[in-house]
């Protein structure tokens, strides 16, 4: 497994900063042999589908046999108009024939649906199991890693590679078993007949195989191609919905539209070029077929008129042939399988065996909240796109307790985010310790650590559900009376009571039914509900007006009497009733106290108060 993981890294190199970078012309065996490995664990149905496919393939055989050797009894029956005690044995001769017959074309539609329909079953199986463990990766995967990769390019790798891994077990597995099965038992028995007819017969085997791999493989470039014009589209599609205000407040629809019909236009040229791959492979292929079909009627033709076969042997070589065309043509299909599941299943693996580099320690236990004190002590952090000498945070020391309000305000990009998101542990310091009642919090779960720290953003993520259940998305089990409390809390609750289906209301998609301002404040009631000991308001009203903010502000204070909270913000009527405030500047503390001892400081903060106050005074303009 770990030998197929690392090969997939070499051989796949995927850039998530940009377009996949794919090494087209190689076929990871190790990719196919841990694929190959996933289907032989539902051993029951592998074994049923083999069997079947055996036995369908061995059925099919017998079928030109039989349709040989009625043609020879037909024949034989027509020689004995007037003798009426041979013409009944051979009449029940052909009789019985076409009972064998019908029983193998029977048999092998049996065997056949069980073989598609224990592959399919299997196929699907595979599809779950790696939606799953896919899906659940990406819960896993640490931010600095999702920071990188685009969305779009994720739900792509999520639909049309699973596809093709799951296709695998149909399209790869058992149709090289069929595959093998009726062209080494069709050569046996064509060969018995006569060596010359059965090479014959054969010759376009090796033809119209080598022709369908070339076309396949160039199949595969093309549809390599379009799945990457198809992500881009499906990039273009997500960015235009999720922005469709911006879109129609700057009337920019035609420029967008103009935008997807350039990536459309590319991924139709490319589907035209796989159409005049797919039909110039398929008339060659036919082409080759009918004259080696030909070759056998010319020289089988003049074999049975000279005594050296029979009518019948020669039908059944041409039978044979009608029935090995598909199935030769398959190989090409067979060919693009083996590589399109490389492709693909390399591409899954090198998510799916991806380590979180924010993880739980091997000896990390739950986090034990006692006195409650979290400490930055000597703090630094860069993130990981960042170059070596830039720091988001420099020797950060802080302390924040129950019953305390921190305030954390700074000029844009001086690290007032990062200082929640290191509390929660989205990302792991560079230098120094974060610790809660001495608890280093790279020691504890994850899971623990989160429940401990509640975090309401600045711009919320909504769901599309219920009101009640976005608020109460932190603690699903919570009751209606919980919920009402909290959206009070957030100056929500009167609101919701005259939406027509009051908190059963459905939200539209990342809130959009909703205002920025009311978006705000359901994200803060969905803080408050969770029973955390810290709560983290980063900018988290920005886009509610200051006497909603007052209001919200004491009935948070009422309710979080036992906990810490921190406030990140830029307006400073939002934090300066703070126990303590401090100034960031370029990732380092640079003032520090109450909002009265930095009045009096006369530095930074005092600044920016004056600056507040006199845009408060004048007004907009």
């Amino acid at each position: 497994m770990a030998l197929a993981a690392d090969s997939a890294r070499r051989r796949l190199d995927l850039d998530f900063d940009g377009r996949y970078k794919i090494n087209v012309s190689k076929v990871d065996t190790g990719v196919l042999w841990r694929i190959t490995g996933m289907a032989f664990k539902n051993r029951w149905r592998m074994a049923l589908a083999i069997t079947a496919t055996l036995a369908a393939g061995v059925f099919q055989i017998f079928v030109p046999q039989f349709l040989g050797q009625a043609v020879d009894e037909a024949q034989g029956l027509l020689g004995l108009a007037g003798e009426a005690a041979s013409r009944f044995e051979a009449e029940e001769a052909l009789l019985t024939t076409a009972l064998f017959l019908i029983g193998a074309s029977t048999l092998r539609g049996f065997c056949t649906m069980m073989q598609n329909y224990q592959g399919e079953a299997v196929g699907q199986i595979i599809g779950y199991d790696l939606r799953m463990a896919y899906y659940r990766q990406l819960q896993r995967l640490s931010l600095s890693w999702h920071d990188k990769v685009h969305s779009g390019d994720l739900m792509t790798r999520g639909i049309l590679d699973i596809e093709g891994v799951r296709l695998w077990v149909d399209t790869g597995i058992l149709r090289f078993i069929l595959l093998s099965t009726l062209i080494i038992g069709g050569a046996i028995t064509l060969l018995q007949i006569d060596v010359v007819l059965g090479l014959l017969s054969l010759s376009f085997v090796p033809i119209v195989g080598i022709t369908a791999s070339f076309a396949r493989l160039k199949l595969r470039d093309t549809w390599l191609a379009l799945q990457e014009e198809l992500s881009t589209l499906t990039k273009v599609m997500e960015e235009n919905l999720g922005g469709i205000r911006v879109v129609r407040a700057f009337a920019s629809q035609a420029f967008e539209l103009v935008r997807y019909d350039k990536i459309s236009a590319r991924a139709l040229a490319m589907s035209h070029r796989r159409i005049a791959l797919f039909v110039k492979s398929t008339t060659s292929m036919t082409f080759v077929y009918f004259c080696s079909m030909g070759l056998v009627l010319w020289i089988g033709g003049e074999k049975a008129m000279e005594g050296e076969i029979t009518l019948g042997q020669l039908a059944e070589c041409l039978a044979f042939m009608t029935i090995l065309q598909m199935p030769v043509r398959q190989i090409g299909w067979m060919i693009n399988s083996i590589a399109r599941a490389s492709t693909c299943g390399g591409r899954l693996f090198n998510v799916l065996d991806l380590e979180p580099s924010i993880a739980d320690a091997a000896d990390a236990t739950p986090l034990v909240v006692t006195d409650g004190v979290m400490r930055f002590e000597d703090v630094d952090f860069a993130y990981p796109a960042a170059s070596r000498d830039h720091r988001t945070l420099t020797g950060i020391n802080l302390e924040v307790r129950p019953g305390k309000t921190l305030g954390v305000v700074g000029p844009p990009g001086s690290g007032k985010s990062t200082v929640a998101h290191l509390m929660a542990r989205y990302y792991d310091v560079s230098a120094g310790r974060i610790t809660i009642d001495g608890q280093d919090v790279r020691g504890v779960t994850l899971e623990s650590l989160r429940h401990a720290v509640s975090i309401v953003q600045q711009q919320p993520d909504l769901f599309t559900a219920s009101v009640d259940h976005n608020v109460a998305y932190g603690d699903p089990w919570a009751g209606r009376s919980s919920i009402e409390r909290s959206s009070a809390t957030a100056q929500l609750h009167n609101y919701i009571k005259k939406l027509p289906g009051g908190y059963g209301t459905l939200v539209g998609e990342r809130g959009v039914s909703l205002s920025g301002g009311q978006r705000q404040r359901l994200s803060i009631a969905r803080g408050v509900m969770v029973d955390s000991s810290y709560l983290i308001l980063d900018d988290s009203t920005a886009a509610v007006d200051a006497a909603t903010e007052q209001r919200i502000r004491a009935a948070i204070r009422e309710v979080v009497e036992d906990r810490a909270v921190i406030i990140i913000a830029h307006r400073l009527s939002s934090l300066m009733h703070a126990d303590e405030i401090i100034f960031l500047e370029e990732g380092r503390i640079v003032e520090r106290g109450t909002h009265d001892q930095l009045l009096a400081l006369g530095g930074r903060y005092r600044a920016l108060y004056d600056l507040q106050a006199s845009d408060d005074v004048e007004g907009p303009s």
